[in-house]
């Protein structure tokens, strides 16, 4: 078995495994990122998920590397693509609802190419595609390397590296190393957090959704065969959800309300289905279509969970969720020309390359945050979020999750913009590896707003740069931390180096909806 060696292994190519190379590299370390699929970028390009952003993402407090990968996408489209004239400076491609710059996945993994390219042929940065961990040797308290199986050829590798960072989808390192950790929701009785369930329950997790991009051709028919389970999904309604989900019918998040859709034209003044997550808006291309993902409601697979059980299953119920519900939208629902654009996903099927996972493992970690830090109902009134002065980075998203695998409906709850604390990204035992996804010591309820594309990538810049500046330093992370020297030392090198902005202005700290 052939071994490696680098100054930082990353596994998970995702938002914030990216960011952590790109970040680690700028320090002049050497780094290994690893990916599943083929395609760097995670929840914006191998699950197609557009990114969900807040208010002040145009602004100096986004992450510095986020914001460049924003410009370069609106740079590619400018490059690339026939744009009819008066085209807005800050062009939004798709005109989505969820963010002001909804695109194609494909475009993001380009560009995720363009700002790794220099550091690849610098030999800094290495990229192995189609590479999945299977084992990690572990001394004590530390990761010495991580085993990792070509998915192409079977073989492997394995890789030894002072610094591990697990920015996997499911926290799959920590199960492997045996890093302390935790799966679904924890208990009110343990974290006192208002909305959680009153005792732990690991099998309630939220759920999953495989995305799939469509375009619409009317007087075409491009029905899909019907799935076999077809009918189960068609005609099965959960508890609580107001009847099935092949319908254009689900909930209002916030009140739990019944609430009606269109696909196309919602005569209420409210946005329609298709612009939701559109990605390319036909009006600002010459002889282009519109092209939207399916990400809604409707294919939210909640019949099983990920971890704690047999993934299989979920992952095998969840593709047919949704082709199913394309079947019904074609069929019942009235629309045969809605076609699936498998070159949009980068797959046979037309469905993205993995499902859209909304929660993982996460590390047991020195601080927790709590819906006591964050949350607006569980806040004195216009305290804003807590202050963290370990702050290495910023994030704003509502408390959002998703109906879960026991037989909960949303919690959507308002949450005021947040500070990231070095604290919940230290495990309480191991001092060399390091989270940057979704698990990081958040909970199953705080989760729901640390989880969005820019607080990824923000969670990898910091841990990025955490791992280059203990191995100049030759400390561990949590000396960083319980030092005030290193930890000012440290978030120096965050602001002044990297351009990170560490505190929200007061006014947007207390800022509510």
């Amino acid at each position: 078995m052939a071994e490696l060696q680098t100054d930082v292994l990353i596994v998970g190519g995702g938002l914030g495994g990216v960011a952590a190379a790109l970040t680690s590299a700028k320090l002049g370390r050497s780094v290994i990122i690893t990916e599943h699929t083929d395609w760097l970028g995670g929840q914006l390009t191998a699950q197609a998920v557009p990114p969900d952003e807040h208010a002040w993402i145009e602004r100096e407090f986004a992450p510095p590397g986020y914001a460049e990968l924003r410009r370069r996408v609106r740079e590619y489209y400018r490059r690339n693509y026939p744009l009819r004239p008066g085209a807005a400076p800050l062009l939004d491609p798709g005109l989505g609802i969820v963010s002001r710059m909804c695109h194609e996945p494909r475009v993001a993994v380009a560009v995720i190419d363009e700002m790794l390219a220099p550091w690849r042929a610098s030999g800094l940065i290495t990229v192995l595609l189609r590479h999945a961990p299977v084992a990690a040797r572990t001394n004590g308290d530390k990761v010495d390397a991580v085993t990792l199986r070509d998915l192409e050829t079977g073989h492997e590798l394995t890789v030894a590296a002072p610094y591990v960072i697990d920015a996997t989808e499911l926290g799959d390192l920590l199960e492997l190393a045996d890093v302390e950790h935790v799966v679904g929701a924890e208990g009110r009785d343990t974290t006192g957090e208002p909305h959680a369930p009153d005792t732990a329950d690991p099998l309630d997790q939220q759920a999953i959704s495989w995305c799939f991009a469509l375009e619409h051709r009317p007087g075409e028919d491009h029905v899909i065969d019907r799935p076999a389970g077809y009918e189960h999904w068609r005609d099965t309604v959960a508890p609580f959800w107001p009847g099935p989900q092949l319908s254009w019918t689900d909930v209002v998040p916030i009140t739990l309300e019944r609430r009606e859709w269109q696909l196309f034209g919602d005569r209420t003044g409210h946005f329609d289905l298709w612009q939701f997550r559109r990605i390319l808006a036909a009006e600002q291309f010459t002889g282009m279509t519109d092209l939207t993902i399916v990400n809604w409601p409707q294919i939210d697979y909640w019949e099983g969970p990920l971890l704690g059980a047999d993934p299989s299953a979920a992952l095998a119920g969840s593709r047919e969720l949704s082709l199913s519900f394309l079947y019904w939208m074609q069929t019942e629902g009235g629309y045969p020309g809605l076609r699936l654009r498998p070159d949009v996903t980068g797959t046979r099927d037309g469905l993205a390359k993995t499902p859209y996972i909304r929660e993982s493992r996460r590390i047991v970690a020195e601080f927790t945050v709590l819906e006591q830090h964050v949350g607006v109902q569980a806040r004195p009134d216009g305290a804003g979020s807590e202050i963290f002065p370990d702050s290495v980075g910023l994030g704003r998203y509502r408390i959002d999750l998703h109906p879960s695998t026991a037989g909960r409906s949303y919690v959507d709850i308002e949450a005021y913009p947040f500070q990231i604390p070095l604290g919940a990204l230290i495990p309480v035992r191991v001092d060399n590896l390091l989270p940057a996804n979704k698990n990081i010591g958040s909970t199953h309820i705080t989760n729901g707003c640390y989880r969005l594309h820019p607080v990824e990538w923000a969670i990898g810049e910091a841990v990025g740069a955490l791992a280059g500046f203990c191995l100049a330093r030759d400390l561990p992370p949590r000396k960083v931390r319980s030092d005030a020297a290193q930890l000012s030392d440290y978030q120096r090198l965050l602001s002044d180096t990297l351009g990170i902005v560490l505190a929200w202005p007061e006014e947007i700290r207390t800022h509510r909806e």
